[in-house]
C-alpha cells in the first residue's frame, strides 16, 4: 500500500479511502466486517463514513456497523484513520442538522456513541451551511478538539470560495482549519478543476474524490451490458445515453492499455497531483479487490493525454473561460 499525508497535515493515510455508505443498505453487516478486515490487511487505513448513512429510515446504521466492528478488538480502531461527517438531518426536531454549535456538539457525541470510540480523526462538514457564521462553527470545533473528541476538520461538497472563507476565518482565530475536501471528481465530472482544486492546493487541503467511477459508468458499463452482467437504469441510464460515445472510446482505450476500465479511472485520479485518496465504496469483496488492483496501474503521458481527449477537463478559472 502507498501512503501520503492528508493535505498539509502530518497525518499519513492510504492512497485509497474505504467508503462505507453501502454498509447496511446494500451490504449486510457480516460481509461489511469482512470487507473492512480485508481493507486493513491490504494496508488501507483511511475509512470514511457519515452520521446519515444507513438509509432514510435508518440514519446512523452504518456508523453502528463500524462501531461493532471496532468493538471486536484486535487494534482495529488503532489501525484506522476514521473520518465521519455531519450536516444532514437526523430527526425532524429543530437543531438536528447543519452546522450550528449545538448540532456540532450533539451530532459529534451521537457519532462517538454509535462508532464506539472516544475520538474522530477527521470530522467533516458534509455540506456548506450558509446560515451559520464560521466563527460559531470554528468555536464549536475548537472546543471539541480541546476535549479530545476530534483531531482534524474537513469539508465536503464545498465551492472554492467556501474553502477560502473557512480558512480565512480559521486563520483569524489562529486555528488550522480544514485539512481535506471531499468532492465528486472523476473523468466524467471535472468541474472541481475550475476553482475547488486551486483553492484546496492554495490552502493545503487534500482532495478526497467521491464517486470515482461515476456510479459505475466508468467501470466497464457497456461491456457489462453486452455480457448481461448489468443493466443501467434511472439517472445513470440518462447519463450513459448522453455520454455513450465517450464511454465506448474510453473502454476501447482501457482494452488497448490492457487494464479494466475501473482500474484506469482510479489510476487516473491517483495521477492527479491534488488527489490524496479516492473514496472506493465496495458492496462486495470483489469490488474491493478491483479497487486495490488499480494501485498497480501506471499511466504514461500518452495515456493521460488520450484520456483528456476523450473527457476534456478544465483549466483554472478564469483562464478556462476568459483570456
Amino acid at each position: 500500500m502507498q501512503y501520503t499525508h492528508l493535505g498539509r497535515s502530518g497525518l499519513s493515510v492510504s492512497r485509497l479511502c474505504l467508503g462505507t455508505m453501502n454498509f447496511g443498505p446494500q451490504t449486510e453487516e457480516s460481509a461489511a466486517h469482512s470487507i473492512m478486515d480485508s481493507a486493513l490487511d491490504a494496508g488501507i487505513n483511511f475509512f470514511d463514513t457519515a452520521n446519515v448513512y444507513g438509509g432514510h429510515d435508518n440514519r446512523g446504521w452504518t456508523e453502528e456497523i463500524l462501531g461493532r466492528w471496532f468493538a471486536k478488538g484486535g487494534e482495529r480502531r488503532e489501525r484506522v484513520v476514521l473520518a465521519t461527517k455531519l450536516y444532514g438531518t437526523m430527526t425532524e426536531r429543530p437543531n438536528e442538522s447543519k452546522l450550528s454549535a449545538l448540532n456540532i456538539r450533539r451530532a459529534l457525541d451521537a457519532s462517538l456513541k454509535r462508532l464506539q470510540t472516544d475520538y474522530i480523526d477527521v470530522y467533516q462538514f458534509h455540506h456548506v451551511d450558509r446560515n451559520t457564521p464560521w466563527d460559531e462553527i470554528w468555536q464549536a470545533i475548537e472546543v471539541a478538539v480541546q476535549q479530545g473528541k476530534i483531531l482534524y476538520s474537513g469539508s465536503s461538497n464545498f465551492a472554492g470560495w467556501h474553502i477560502a472563507q473557512a480558512q480565512e476565518a480559521a486563520a483569524r482565530r489562529n486555528y488550522n482549519g480544514l485539512v481535506s475536501e471531499q468532492s465528486i471528481y472523476n473523468l466524467l465530472t471535472r468541474n472541481v478543476e475550475l476553482e475547488v482544486i486551486p483553492a484546496a492546493r492554495q490552502y493545503g487541503l487534500g482532495l478526497i474524490p467521491w464517486s470515482p467511477l461515476h456510479g459505475g459508468l466508468l467501470g466497464g458499463v457497456l461491456k457489462k451490458e453486452r455480457d448481461g452482467v448489468r443493466r443501467v437504469e434511472g439517472r445513470a441510464a440518462e447519463t450513459l445515453k448522453n455520454h455513450e460515445d465517450q464511454i465506448r472510446q474510453y473502454e476501447d482505450l482501457a482494452d488497448d492499455l490492457g487494464h479494466e476500465p475501473g482500474d484506469v479511472a482510479l489510476a487516473w485520479l491517483l495521477h492527479q497531483p491534488a488527489v490524496t485518496a479516492p473514496i472506493v465504496g465496495p458492496r462486495t469483496q470483489e469490488q474491493l479487490d478491483a479497487a486495490i488492483r488499480a494501485l498497480d496501474v501506471t499511466l504514461d503521458a500518452d495515456a493521460l493525454k488520450r484520456l483528456d481527449d476523450i473527457f476534456p477537463g478544465h483549466r483554472t478559472a478564469p483562464e478556462d473561460y476568459a483570456w
